[in-house]
């Protein structure tokens, strides 16, 4: 809160030449909570200053991991058309030293809430699990090596797993081109990776994400009561209910339904507030929830 409340206060110094009113009211409400700025309004208080002991380039290092990660991880998940309610199981990231494993044990459970996966798993020598291939970046060879870009390129293609794993890790590598030595970096190649049976993998960068898209029966029906959860939460939200409130769940039978909610029940009624969770065979009244294979209806009431 205090990261946010710094924000804010930062956010609406810089703005208030802009928008003067909203900007005002904005600190007003800000500090009338706080009493930490002393100035009547924003037009009097000083013009925020940079401090460097605000830089964390350590924490930054690690959100960029948690980022690219998730998104990686998140375009998987859009190629194979798995929503993100449904959870998977693992991923597995090649890591090049300690350090990097360090900074995204840290974030790892960021990662897996953003992502919805059970376990992250991260390699020292992937080589045996994850192959990875190499193609010259032309856009970025051209213009540094002319007329040596072809012999370049042709290097590049024989190029070996250490020889990959080299400029992933040092991001450079040195290799002698017609009696020339000559320093390639990373960004004068493409780098990617083969997909492995069951799993989907993507790079960006120096980092690689092999997702498990395998989805066993314990994970669909855990994917069948986050749906059921949303719908519910919707259903509630359209009756009006406070966030506070609550309810008895009716829920008409389904075979699926049944078997992923008896599964999954105690996350179910903690997550909607349902003290009392009932199936019948008939339901007369109540909402209609379609998704997947499930078609069934529920009645809430507040308790």
């Amino acid at each position: 809160y205090q990261t946010l409340y710094t924000c804010m206060v930062t956010i609406a110094k810089l703005s208030a030449p802009i928008a003067p009113f909203f900007m005002d009211k904005l600190y007003q409400d800000l500090n009338s909570v706080t009493q930490k700025e002393t100035s009547e309004s924003i037009h009097l208080s000083d013009f925020p200053k940079f401090d460097q002991s605000f830089v964390d380039q350590s924490l930054e290092r690690k959100m960029e991991n948690a980022q690219i990660i998730s998104s990686l991880v998140l375009s998987l998940r859009a190629k194979e058309k798995i929503k993100v309610r449904q959870p998977l199981q693992k991923i597995m990231i090649p890591i090049a030293n300690q350090q990097q494993k360090e900074e995204i044990l840290a974030v790892a459970s960021l990662i897996k809430h953003e992502v919805n996966i059970k376990e992250i798993q991260l390699l020292e020598d992937a080589s045996d699990i994850l192959i990875k291939q190499i193609k010259p970046n032309f856009k970025a060879l051209g213009p540094k090596f002319g007329k040596d870009m072809r012999f370049i390129a042709a290097e590049v293609q024989n190029f070996t797993q250490e020889d990959i794993s080299k400029i992933e890790k040092e991001h450079q590598i040195s290799i002698c081109i017609n009696e020339k030595n000559i320093t390639l970096e990373l960004e004068d190649v493409e780098i990617s990776s083969k997909d492995i049976e069951g799993w989907l993998v993507a790079n960006e960068g120096s980092l690689t994400v092999a997702l498990d898209v395998t989805i066993t029966e314990e994970l669909r029906k855990e994917g069948v009561a986050r749906e059921l959860v949303n719908r519910i939460q919707n259903a509630r939200k359209d009756l009006g209910l406070e966030v506070t409130d609550k309810i008895k769940l009716t829920i008409l039978d389904d075979q699926n339904l049944q078997a992923a909610v008896s599964e999954n029940k105690e996350y179910i009624m903690s997550e909607t507030l349902t003290l009392k969770l009932v199936f019948i065979d008939e339901l007369i009244n109540g909402v209609e929830v379609e998704f997947d294979t499930i078609k069934s209806k529920i009645l809430i009431e507040k308790i």
